[in-house]
């Protein structure tokens, strides 16, 4: 983008040139080429309302100005004043999808009657060039903003909404526990890990993982049992998420650690954990069986609960496959004295199979889709 600028500068003999960002009624200069850097910063910000910029694009003003004197319109502009600009040159910066980036400009504290609308084409050239740099920037500012759109007001207001769904002894159908799921308005159209996932991507994950730990954690007195709570490792890992983890009542907590972020450093992760699951934290390593980690992450984290992901419990009775490694799985939990629980279990075909493999314990639509806590039973029989 300097070398456009600099382009620009050079090929108009004018003492400087910038392409700005528009946002509401501020014109942010994002990249200023220019001779006299005091004047003029990167990063500055001006009103749009008053500037030469605006009149030009309104039609007030000639795109091409060798003389602004020669204006009266744009002698009343602040700019005529301080910096006492006399000659500009101001061209769109057009986007692909025809929306208005900002400006491409170019300006001189001395008229220079030389500028003519051969200089617009050049500056026309220039400015497209810079669209195309600037596009994707704009696209993720533009993205980012959606996204904070949506989850910011959930975060002020404390938090997603929190569902339970029934943990049984696949024997009896004995409700030992239930996982605290996270729900975020239908109208958005995508899973909550998506959500999730998106608000880590504008910075504000941690923030929302930890209400949806604390709003779960308001349900313990649902019922008897335990209540799990999912986390990822980078969140678990933040200052606040151990001080909320550290105020509630861990032995009635399991912790389901997600195998689908990586964790960077399994020797500060046990670090954090120790004075949790000394305290009566029980963890549990989430989506086994669905990606890259699952036996790493058991390896490394000794978890005192391994759930199984749906992609190897659903179809697991008719499948000789799904059921090796299930009972693969149920041979490492019981070396390792981890429980097991399958989840995703839709059919009692496979609720019987689980079983008969040693899998202990399921959740699933075969049992209870997640609902109010209010609505759960003590036995979930079919």
């Amino acid at each position: 983008m300097a070398a456009l600028l600099r382009t620009a500068r050079s090929a108009l003999g004018l003492s400087l040139a910038f392409i700005t960002r528009l946002d509401g009624d501020t014109q942010h200069l994002e990249v200023v080429e220019s001779a006299f850097p005091p004047l003029f910063r990167d990063g500055s910000a001006r009103p749009w309302h008053n500037s030469l910029c605006k009149a030009i694009a309104d039609g007030k003003l000639p795109a091409v100005i060798p003389d602004l004197r020669r204006y009266p319109e744009a002698m009343r502009l602040p700019a005529a004043r301080m910096p006492r600009i006399r000659s500009y040159v101001s061209v769109p910066v057009v986007l692909s999808d025809g929306t208005t980036y900002g400006t491409f400009c170019a300006a001189g504290f001395g008229a220079d009657r030389e500028l003519t609308r051969r200089d617009q084409a050049l500056m026309t050239v220039l400015s497209q060039a810079a669209a195309l740099i600037v596009e994707p920037g704009a696209r993720q500012r533009a993205r980012h903003d959606e996204i904070a759109a949506r989850i910011d007001p959930v975060v002020a207001a404390g938090g997603p909404g929190i569902v339970l769904q029934p943990i049984v002894e696949l024997a009896t159908g004995h409700r030992i526990g239930a996982e605290a799921l996270s729900r975020f308005p239908r109208a958005w159209g995508s899973t909550p890990d998506v959500h999730f996932a998106e608000a880590h991507e504008i910075g504000a994950g941690d923030e929302l993982e930890v209400l949806a730990l604390r709003r779960a954690a308001e349900l313990l007195g649902a019922g008897g049992g335990y209540v799990a709570m999912n986390v990822s490792p980078s969140t678990l890992l933040t200052h606040e998420c151990l001080d909320a983890l550290s105020r509630m009542p861990l032995d009635r907590i399991v912790l389901e650690l997600s195998e689908h972020q990586q964790v960077a450093d399994y020797d500060l992760l046990k670090g954090a954990l120790a004075p949790l699951r000394a305290g009566g934290l029980r963890l549990a390593v989430d989506d086994v069986g669905a990606g890259f980690s699952s036996l790493r992450h058991i390896v490394l984290t000794q978890p005192d609960v391994i759930k199984l992901d749906r992609s190897i419990v659903a179809g697991v009775a008719a499948d000789p496959v799904l059921k090796v490694l299930v009972r693969a799985m149920a041979d490492l939990a019981a070396a390792t004295g981890a429980a097991v629980v399958a989840e995703g279990i839709e059919t009692a075909a496979d609720a019987a199979a689980l079983g008969d493999l040693g899998v202990p314990y399921g959740q699933g639509f075969y049992f209870a889709r997640p609902d109010d806590p209010a609505l759960l039973r003590d036995t979930y029989t079919r």
